[in-house]
């Protein structure tokens, strides 16, 4: 059992943060891109929008089926396996020609990414102590958020800087090929892991087990719609930037996604809050956070947008630290599975939500776009009520600890 602060929580947080880092540096590298996919390959909004949407699409959906693999073949494994695939599609998306051809690869890719978030949270469940746990996820989640900044900043730079998209993936492919060796090498060797080979009966048995916790499925539907309103918020903000009056080229608009750093900070420190406020006070005060910066946005101006964002970021990761981490306190068995199925609503979310606010943003605008974002929030600000009432008719105890 790994203690906290010991030689081998160092090295398996740091690998598990490190790798976590680099699937998302892989997934959101087009999300700054939109604009010149839609100009580059003549396309709309909404179809440039699936080189991100796709690759979430293909991570939801394997998520499952990478947690069972892991569940038979090895937590490690599954994870360098699938990391080290990811990263080498992403060298050879760049000689792609075709709008569709880049789509399917993105697909591919987002199965691929799948491996390591599906059991990475299992992995340190199985080889943990408690204490060593909930140390360890704060800084993974927070990795998360890193990662995802850097994939947009560094994709808006590359693009920027060379004039098309290919040296995006060039450039992220190389970067990560270059720090895979060092998750590889840091990543200890499962002690504690027992192979589970799951007739299908099995798993579908476990599925409805979980899905009929009213506990779980209302964190999985807050988890996947406050991501749908916020990642896709970014995606149409980014169009709204590019054009007049603004007309913020490609590395600029890759800039707009520091805003996340304050998601970084809200990961961190949503372990201690929840100890001191509540978990549930918490979760709704990160939803709160995210109707504001919202509601900001409607000012217009660039100070207003980058103001709102960074607010907003801090509610979404603040809310999405509770949600996760409620899923993992409130599972008693099949927990790889458990941590998965909100993975999948959270990104099944995220690609699904360039669909719902499309018409609000042909019609309305940033008007439009910021009315359909506070109605989802509406919705999962009155799930958490719904769960914290669940909670006081509980003997399970909730807490965010620093998790997610």
């Amino acid at each position: 059992m790994i203690e906290a602060g010991s030689r081998e929580w160092i090295r398996a947080t740091l690998a598990l943060s490190l790798g976590s880092f680099l699937v998302f540096l892989n997934l959101y590298q087009t999300h700054p891109l939109l604009p010149l996919l839609a100009d580059v390959f003549s396309v709309s909004s909404l179809s440039a929008g699936w080189t991100l949407a796709g690759c979430t699409a293909g991570l939801a959906g394997s998520l499952l089926i990478c947690a069972r693999l892991a569940d038979r073949f090895g937590r490690r494994r599954i994870m360098l396996w699938t990391l080290t695939g990811a990263i080498l599609l992403s060298l050879c998306i760049p000689w792609v020609t075709q709008f569709e051809q880049l789509v399917t690869l993105r697909i591919l890719q987002g199965v691929l990414l799948a491996g390591l978030p599906a059991t990475a949270i299992a992995y340190m469940g199985e080889e943990f102590s408690k204490r060593a746990l909930l140390s360890a996820v704060g800084v993974y989640i927070a990795a998360n958020s890193l990662g995802g900044i850097a994939g947009r900043v560094v994709g808006g730079l590359l693009a920027g800087w060379f004039g098309d998209w290919q040296h995006t993936f060039l450039g992220i492919g190389l970067i990560s090929l270059a720090l895979l060796p060092l998750v590889i090498w840091l990543l200890p060797a499962q002690t504690r892991f027992v192979a589970v080979v799951a007739a299908p009966g099995q798993l579908r048995g476990a599925i409805k087990s979980h899905l009929s916790n009213p506990l779980l499925v209302g964190a999985y539907l807050i988890g996947g719609l406050n991501f749908m309103v916020f990642l896709n918020q970014y995606s149409y903000l980014t169009f709204l930037l590019a054009k007049a009056p603004f007309s913020l080229p490609t590395q600029w608009l890759g800039m707009l996604f520091l805003t996340y750093l304050t998601g970084t900070l809200a990961s961190s420190l949503s372990g201690r809050g929840a100890q001191r406020w509540g978990a549930q006070r918490l979760l709704l005060a990160g939803i709160a956070l995210m109707a504001l910066g919202s509601l900001m946005l409607l000012h217009g101006s660039l100070t207003a947008i980058l103001g709102g964002l960074l607010i907003s970021s801090f509610g979404f990761f603040l809310a999405h630290a509770c949600a996760s981490a409620w899923v993992g306190q409130h599972v008693e068995h099949n927990r790889a599975l458990a941590s998965s199925l909100y993975l999948v609503g959270y990104y099944l979310g995220a690609s699904l939500g360039g669909l719902y606010l499309h018409p609000f943003w042909e019609r309305g605008g940033l008007g439009g776009l910021v009315l359909g974002i506070e109605l989802v929030l509406c919705v999962t600000a009155a799930l958490s009520l719904w769960l914290g009432r669940l909670k006081g008719r509980s003997a399970c105890p909730l807490s965010c600890h620093s998790s997610s």
